[in-house]
């Protein structure tokens, strides 16, 4: 009888216990099972490679291990993805997003057909921070930024305030170069192959992190000349490439030039919903965080010849923050930069 007696407390404290560590757990409870979708606001190219990678490994790093996919929703250069999230998307952390590094700028500068509050996104990463370029078919025979003051080039743009519109208009509004920008493209990797076929001369931005990993031979066999390189400092590997800013003329101009450089901090963003409860982003960005340190997917990074420079989500929401909150007199001057004055733009025809 007393072994009995034994053996039921022994049950109901095992069961209890038990019990306790589901509790203890909700974030686990909540996800195991689930599906988290990675919404990738392009087609094929930079941002699809990366978001897939961490698609990868990031369930193994969430609490209750959810299966995580990636889908592809392009248009109006990430800004349809970034309505949708949110507008639309659940705000339950089963969505993320990886969306343009000008989606806080779009709302500072109040682009049409914005449809969010960036400051109410919950962001979680940026797997890269790094430079951002401007180049040009070598056939061209431009190879500085100068040349291409003396020569109209047609430069491939995919929509709406992306940077490969923002680097050549604001360009050729400050620097005096002649670009003829034309839009329309669906992603990075349509304006790329639209130069291979001599359709445009350039692309008007590209991250120097996937034209090392998905075109190296552009880089071995010297098939395209960067005219500049946008970030805060040169690229190790283009040392001899100037910065955007470096470029200015005035004290003014490169005010300018350095906030619009400022932006890349943004990279390669994973963002989710609004409202999303307090400990699903903490366990996201923790996931996310993880998963930049865990050997495996560094090993894949390494394989896949892809750039990894991470940054946290903490730092990530204080940056977008900052550039929505940046002072009307300084927006002002960066609308003017980015305003179409004489130069042409074009949608592509299929």
């Amino acid at each position: 009888m007393a072994k009995t007696a034994t053996s039921i407390i022994t049950a109901v404290v095992l069961l209890t216990s038990s019990l306790s560590q589901a509790a203890a757990d909700p974030v686990a409870d909540f996800y195991k099972g689930k599906v988290v979708t990675i919404i990738i606001g392009y087609a094929s190219g930079g941002f699809d490679l990366y978001a897939r990678m961490l698609g990868r490994f990031l369930g193994n790093h969430i609490p209750g291990h959810p299966t995580v996919i990636a889908q592809n929703k392009p248009g109006a250069g990430s800004r349809a993805a970034a309505n949708w999230l949110y507008n639309i998307a659940p705000r339950d952390g089963t969505v993320i997003a990886t969306l343009s590094q000008t989606t806080p700028a779009d709302q500072a500068f109040g682009q049409p057909d914005i449809q969010f509050d960036a400051r109410k996104f919950n962001w979680i990463g940026n797997m890269v921070v790094v430079n951002n370029i401007l180049f040009v078919n070598a056939s061209t025979g431009v190879t500085t930024l100068a040349d291409a003051t003396r020569k109209p080039l047609a430069i491939g743009a995919t929509r709406a305030s992306s940077p490969s519109i923002i680097y050549p208009q604001v360009s050729n509004n400050l620097l005096g170069t002649k670009f003829k920008i034309v839009t329309g493209y669906p992603g990075s990797a349509d304006v790329n192959l639209a130069m291979e076929r001599h359709e445009v001369d350039g692309h008007g931005r590209n991250s120097w992190a996937s034209v090392k990993s998905e075109r190296p031979s552009w880089v071995t066999n010297h098939v395209v000349n960067v005219l500049f390189q946008v970030g805060l400092k040169r690229e190790p590997d283009l040392a001899d490439t100037p910065l955007w800013s470096e470029l200015a003329q005035n004290d003014e101009q490169r005010q300018i030039l350095d906030v619009l450089s400022s932006f890349i901090a943004v990279g390669r963003p994973f963002l989710t919903a609004p409202h999303v409860p307090a400990e699903r982003v903490a366990a996201l960005r923790q996931a996310f965080d993880d998963t930049m340190r865990d050997p495996d997917f560094r090993e894949a990074v390494h394989q896949a010849n892809m750039d990894l420079n991470p940054l946290g989500g903490e730092e990530l929401q204080a940056i977008v923050e900052r550039i929505i909150d940046e002072p009307p007199t300084v927006i002002d001057k960066l609308k003017r930069a980015i305003e179409v004055r004489d130069v042409e733009s074009r949608r592509r025809t299929e």
